[in-house]
């Protein structure tokens, strides 16, 4: 999928962007010691297609460069931490 996943901090949210359009984003809320993860949305026409994924992939992945935890509130975020273990560690033990 084209496009590009941006960090849009003065939005608290990881926006995927493709030609100029907004498909999808997951919002998030930056506290001291965890991200929390509040919201994904993806805009119908592109549901089914892997736009959440691809959000949630890419927010993950800044967020484990960045060093923080997270707090998965968000039910698709934690449906796909679910299905990836893998990336169990990035969750903060308040939340585990």
């Amino acid at each position: 999928m084209p496009g590009s996943v941006t960090d849009n901090a003065a939005k608290q949210r990881y926006e995927l962007v493709v030609d100029g359009s907004l498909l999808g984003f997951v919002q998030y809320r930056d506290r001291a010691d965890a991200w929390v993860l509040i919201h994904t949305e993806v805009d119908p026409l592109h549901e089914g297609k892997g736009v959440g994924t691809r959000l949630i992939e890419s927010a993950l992945a800044d967020i484990r460069a960045r060093g923080v935890e997270l707090v998965p509130l968000c039910p698709f975020v934690r449906a796909y931490l679910n299905d990836h273990p893998e990336q169990a560690d990035l969750v903060a033990a308040r939340a585990r």
